[in-house]
């Protein structure tokens, strides 16, 4: 019911373009209200106490529920065409910030829709800062989790307030100053207010969508990239340290190991990038740099956004560009991928078997902020790694089965359960020339990705189910 109401914000936009689509999302509305009260109405009466698997449940129901009714705008427009397997790929792309997309054309559509796919990623990633910081921690789950006792300073606890609606409102309130910012600065840099908030509502959900088919580039402005950049990196950063951060200054960024490692592969895999690029005289020096600058920031931290078409980079560029999204951004961020975190605490321990292999006898703790991480936290990694693994080889093949060649198959199953968006091969554009079941299967990839994998694949063992 709460989010049917958010429907008519597009519905306004929409009167107030004259754009033809206003019936699109009165029926939206319509539909998705009444089906709200309906459920509403059946359980009201309901006070049970929730349980650990009520929380699993309701989470991927969350998703699967308002991923559904957010396609119906997507299936009833008229202009695009779209079967009911696009709209629901749209939908879903949008809702865990995935940044996909099966529409060609952006420039064509009303701007009711392309402000409501904007809006889709915005809400995305308001669900998803809280569901990494304050809900999937509850559960056990999730990047976050790993900053419980293990690690000291203002994230040793999983919450940041005591309640769980006052740290969706703190964080909600971080949330909404960095959209005003990004907004307020896309218009200075020189975009068109509506352009503006619509990017706005993409980046700060590190989302990708775009109201145009060539993205960032179509601005073609240095300005505009710069901000695109700042805020790609800001909040690619844990949301709860730009908590305590406001609160009490950016020690918290500067004493955090996750933080660190994040601008650091960043940072690198820019000069790489710069560097091969010059080598191959692709661009100009000042080019090259200001190519390699968006285009790590953007595929490393999980947001999509384009300025060049980095699949027809030379050497081994596109591959590693590629490969970056596998880290993604930090925990608690509105980025997907593993997560910096658990790249970190992986590599740490890989390390530490080295040093055991030359002292057997010693002990070697595996540390995060100069405090060990226990022995739970580091086998919890490691499942979590394999499972990772064993899901991203499947769905593979699986794609192939569909009839997809290796290359398109092997990134469009990256670029969806790393919640990335552009993939390489056949995908590298869009994705609407892939088959709807190809499609369907790419939807549940986006799932997994943004439920840290085991909040689905717990719903499909027969303990969960046993009373």
């Amino acid at each position: 019911m709460m989010f049917s109401i958010t429907l008519l914000v597009p519905l306004l936009w929409s009167f107030y373009y004259n754009d033809g689509a206003a019936f699109v999302f009165i029926n939206a509305f319509g539909y998705t209200l009444a089906a709200g009260s309906m459920l509403w109405i059946l359980f009201r009466h309901n006070q049970d106490e929730m349980r650990i698997k009520d929380g699993f449940l309701v989470t991927v129901m969350f998703y699967v529920a308002l991923g559904s009714f957010g396609s119906i705008p997507f299936a009833h427009v008229e202009g695009i065409g779209l079967s009911i397997p696009d709209a629901l790929f749209e939908s879903f792309s949008g809702l865990t910030t995935t940044g996909a997309t099966v529409i060609t054309g952006l420039e064509t559509l009303p701007k009711s829709i392309l402000f409501y796919r904007q809006q889709l990623q915005w809400l995305g990633g308001m669900g998803i800062i809280v569901l990494a910081v304050a809900i999937l921690p509850m559960l056990g789950v999730g990047g976050m989790q790993l900053y419980r006792a293990e690690t000291p300073g203002p994230m040793k606890d999983s919450k940041l307030t005591p309640r769980i609606h006052q740290t969706a409102l703190a964080l909600w309130s971080i949330y909404l100053g960095l959209t005003a910012s990004c907004a307020l600065a896309y218009k200075i840099a020189g975009m068109e207010m509506f352009d503006a908030i619509c990017h706005s509502f993409s980046t700060v959900a590190i989302g990708g969508f775009s109201t145009y088919d060539s993205s960032i580039g179509y601005f073609n402005s240095p300005a505009i990239e710069t901000v695109a950049v700042v805020f790609m990196v800001v909040c690619g950063i844990n949301f709860g340290l730009h908590f305590y951060a406001f609160k009490g200054g950016v020690k918290h960024y500067l004493t955090d190991d996750e933080t660190r490692t994040y601008l650091v592969i960043l940072g690198i895999a820019a000069i790489l990038t710069s560097a091969t690029l010059m080598i191959f005289d692709t661009y100009d020096d000042l080019e090259a740099v200001r190519a390699s600058v968006f285009t790590v920031v953007s595929i490393f931290t999980t947001t999509g956004f384009t300025t060049e078409d980095f699949s027809q980079w030379p050497n081994m560029l596109p591959y590693m560009i590629f490969f970056g999204a596998f880290s993604g951004a930090c925990a608690g961020s509105t980025g997907g991928g593993m997560k910096i975190m658990r790249v970190l605490l992986i590599w740490k321990q890989g390390i530490r078997e080295v040093f055991r292999i030359i002292h057997p006898n010693a002990l070697f703790p595996v540390k995060i902020n100069h405090r060990p991480v226990s022995h739970g936290v580091i086998e919890a990694i490691w499942g979590f790694f394999s499972v990772y693994v064993i899901l991203f080889i499947t769905l593979h093949l699986i794609m192939m089965a569909l009839g997809m060649d290796f290359l398109t198959a092997f990134s469009a199953v990256g670029a969806c359960l790393n919640n990335l968006g552009p993939g390489l091969g056949d995908v590298a554009y869009h994705y609407g020339d892939i088959t709807d079941s190809a499609k369907m299967v790419l939807v549940v990839a986006m799932m997994l990705g943004r439920l840290e994998i085991f909040t689905l694949l717990v719903l499909f063992t027969f303990m969960f189910w046993r009373k």
